[in-house]
């Protein structure tokens, strides 16, 4: 009941995260479109396109959110979770598309030319404050990303980032194009794109071993854990998966000293317990194995 709680308890506060993010990411999108109508920015406009973006993310987390429950059911015996690391996919997708879109600009400025600008300082200090508002989301987003091991919420404050570099990148070329230094924009496109592009690989790097059932705990740890439980003799065919801290399976097999069932069971309860106090939230599959049963290797080759 108590692990239900706390899942209750941790959706509800990425959720909580999501709308003010939602909230704010809509702001700024207003605010650039507000200046780039003024100023007659072009790359004002697009950046304010980008910002679309992030909005589009803080909605699809709000579902993937919603859908990511441990829980099981009928139709998903192994719970939900895994919809949050779609969904942060998604956010992956979404910073490969704004690094495509920064190249395509550079590109279009390169073969036409900057449009004329007509910037003023209180546009400058709207940018400004646009800039201070994106940052204070993606710190924000951050630090309760890594407090409540969610990745949705660290995949979504990369591209936050990303944002927040796009918008240096709009400031510095306005007053470039202003001071008569068109080219500046195209200068500083390249590295931009390139930092969005490894934000988008950090997500997709961090996301793709989970969905993939790629390794949660080491076997090695879980054997000594396991060997520490009085009774046991061995333990092989030792695998995990999942998300440490959030939800891990583990399954292995066990050889114990009693030869009757329920003291066999017994231990098993005890393994699962010390586990479960060693590594959080798991759910174990043990296969008992008779006490004459021989296995050198612990995990899979």
């Amino acid at each position: 009941m108590s692990s239900e709680v706390s899942d209750t308890s941790y959706r509800s506060e990425v959720r909580q995260v999501l709308l003010i993010t939602l909230f704010l990411n809509l702001l700024v999108m207003s605010l650039k479109v507000l200046v780039g109508f003024w100023t007659g920015s072009l790359s004002l406009l697009a950046d304010a396109l980008h910002s679309v973006t992030d909005s589009a993310n803080n909605i699809l987390g709000l579902v993937t959110n919603q859908l990511a429950s441990p829980e099981p059911d009928r139709e998903h015996p192994y719970g939900h979770q895994k919809y949050e690391a779609v969904g942060a996919l998604g956010v992956a997708a979404f910073l490969g598309i704004a690094c495509f879109e920064i190249l395509r600009g550079a590109f279009e400025r390169l073969l036409t030319g900057a449009a004329p600008v007509t910037l003023s300082s209180a546009a400058l200090w709207i940018m400004l404050g646009v800039l201070g508002i994106n940052i204070v989301v993606a710190v924000y987003e951050r630090r309760v990303g890594i407090r409540l091991g969610s990745k949705l919420l660290l995949a979504d404050a990369h591209h936050t980032m990303s944002d927040i570099w796009i918008t240096i990148v709009v400031i510095a070329g306005l007053i470039g194009v202003w001071r008569g230094l068109a080219w500046l924009d195209i200068v500083m496109a390249l590295p931009v794109a390139i930092l969005v592009l490894r934000s988008g690989w950090i997500v997709l790097s961090a996301n793709l071993p989970w969905l993939v059932d790629e390794i949660a705990i080491a076997p090695e740890a879980i054997h000594r854990e396991v060997m520490g439980v009085a009774g046991v003799v061995n333990c092989h065919s030792i695998a995990s998966r999942g998300l440490l801290g959030r939800q891990v399976f583990i399954d292995m097999h066990l050889i114990v000293e009693p030869k009757d069932v329920v003291s066999a069971h017994e231990i098993t309860e005890l393994v699962e317990h010390r586990l479960a106090q060693a590594f959080g939230p798991i759910r174990v599959t043990i296969h008992v194995e008779p006490p004459s049963y021989q296995e050198e290797h612990i995990s899979y080759r």
